[in-house]
């Protein structure tokens, strides 16, 4: 029997992947790529922390997902003018399914981040200019945590889509306009300011229409 190599398109392999991980203790690349789903999505799940990598061609769903608001009190804590952004800020705001085994931190460019043995930390640098856009402060145990908001998270996912992946973008996107959580107007205003606008415009359009 010929087995299709047909890629999925992204978000649905995602979810493919993610219902079948919580059905089984590991996924093999040889396994998936028999169900014609491109073996790419493992590597990329992994890369954002949907999966964990446990050996060649192995992964499972991870084993202790960073997701806790404690470990954003801790990572913000010991950045001093850190922001809890992209990946981490969407599960703040309970948007999508990602589940970040580190937490994603903005930081403006320059800055010098300590080494933690304790939450770990993907670190994204943010040029000065446009840092301060979109900022919100939450109280989490008794300290305010910087949080950038639903609008600024979606469009930084497009701004930073080689790396979070274009899928995550997408679901961000989709689900928080479902949910009505995404003001349009603070969208449009940040996009154009971080040179993103015309990249989320076809989706957008195809979300609201």
């Amino acid at each position: 029997m010929s087995v299709s190599k047909r890629p999925q398109h992204r978000g649905a392999a995602s979810t493919r992947l993610l219902k079948l991980a919580r059905t089984r203790s590991l996924l093999r690349a040889r396994d998936v790529a028999e169900l014609g789903i491109h073996t790419g999505a493992l590597t990329r799940m992994a890369r954002t922390g949907e999966l964990e990598k446990v050996g060649p061609g192995r992964y499972r769903l991870p084993a202790k997902p960073r997701t806790s608001q404690h470990d954003l009190v801790m990572a913000t804590s010991s950045v001093p003018g850190s922001v809890v952004c992209l990946v981490s800020a969407l599960r703040f705001h309970g948007i999508g399914t990602q589940l970040p085994h580190q937490v994603w931190i903005a930081v403006p460019r320059g800055t010098r981040v300590p080494q933690l043995q304790a939450p770990p930390l993907r670190v994204i640098n943010i040029s000065p200019a446009i840092f301060d856009l979109g900022i919100e402060g939450h109280r989490i145990e008794g300290q305010v945590v910087r949080v950038y908001s639903v609008a600024r998270t979606v469009a930084d996912c497009f701004r930073f889509r080689n790396t979070v992946g274009l899928d995550v973008a997408l679901e961000a996107l989709s689900e928080a306009w479902r949910r009505k959580r995404l003001n349009l107007d603070e969208l449009n205003r940040i996009a154009k300011r971080l040179r993103v606008q015309r990249v989320i415009q076809p989706y957008l359009e195809t979300v609201v229409l």
